[in-house]
């Protein structure tokens, strides 16, 4: 029977523990099965993302670093849902190629960047638990895809207009369902459960099972952690309370909607339309 051993939480590595060089094997591990070329991080930068104060969340973690072939990759956590979210990545890295540019240097200069969301909570419609979105820019006819010209690509190294634009990953958690095909799986395995199979051998992996290793933490650090744990628990807990009650207040509304509509002699197929209302439902009222 497969080991599994108890790791720390992802979002508490980023947040508190992600400060060392030695550190960043495990962040440059995860970003290489992602993807899927080698990815060395250099450097964490500082960022209007990543400053802590006294309003700091618990619900939300990232961290702006910066990689060997000098991209810039947004890493975020978030535990609560935010409707807003995807404006919000947008914004995010926009700010991040504006805040990375300097003065008087011409707009080829603005660095590639890459906003990856380890995210608990649903977010849009989708089946999948790992989303990528990028741009590209398609004939409204032909459909054809425009390309760089080849001084383009020699002037800012890069092969695709796609690759100028940010490119977004959201690796939605919850949409996992433990099956193990390939390194990325084993990392979504671990942000989901905190755990790791002792089979498990993707790129960061092994270096986290050291550092990450609860039962080797001090008892400060434990009690630290617990502390932050707990903390997450009860933000999540409120977070899906709210949720609730957004969404029975929302079926109250269309109710009365409902009941509205009927005693206008409404037919029962326009209120489904205009309410989202089963038949059922319509039929009580």
């Amino acid at each position: 029977m497969s080991k599994i051993k108890e790791l720390i939480r992802f979002d508490w590595f980023v947040r508190f523990m992600l400060r060392d060089k030695v550190d960043f094997e495990i962040l440059s591990g995860f970003l290489s099965e992602l993807l899927k070329y080698d990815v060395e991080v250099i450097a964490i930068l500082e960022s209007e993302g990543n400053k802590k104060d006294k309003d700091d969340k618990f619900n939300r973690v990232d961290i702006l670093v910066k990689t060997a072939k000098d991209e810039l990759i947004i890493v975020e956590i978030q535990n609560d849902f935010q409707i807003d979210f995807l404006q919000r990545l947008l914004y995010g890295a926009s700010k991040a190629a504006v805040e990375y540019i300097k003065k008087g240097e011409d707009y080829g200069n603005i660095k590639r960047i890459i906003s990856i969301s380890i995210v608990y909570f649903e977010i849009g419609q989708g089946v999948d638990y790992v989303y990528s979105g990028e741009t590209n820019f398609i004939e409204m006819h032909q459909k054809d895809t425009l390309q760089l010209s080849a001084n383009q690509k020699e002037e800012f190294q890069r092969n695709r207009i796609s690759n100028i634009f940010p490119l977004y990953y959201l690796i939605r958690t919850e949409f996992f369902n433990d099956v193990i095909k390939d390194g990325l799986d084993e990392w979504v395995y671990f942000f989901k459960n905190g755990k790791v199979k002792e089979e498990f051998h993707a790129k960061g992996l092994d270096q986290a099972k050291k550092v990450l290793d609860y039962h080797s933490m001090l008892p400060e650090e434990k009690e630290k952690y617990e502390a932050y744990y707990s903390n997450l628990r009860e933000e999540n807990s409120w977070a899906r309370t709210r949720k609730v009650e957004l969404r029975d207040a929302e079926k109250r509304a269309k109710i009365e909607i409902a009941k509205e509509m009927k005693l206008n002699g409404e037919s029962t197929e326009k209120i489904k339309r205009y309410t989202g209302l089963s038949e059922a439902e319509i039929e009580i009222l």
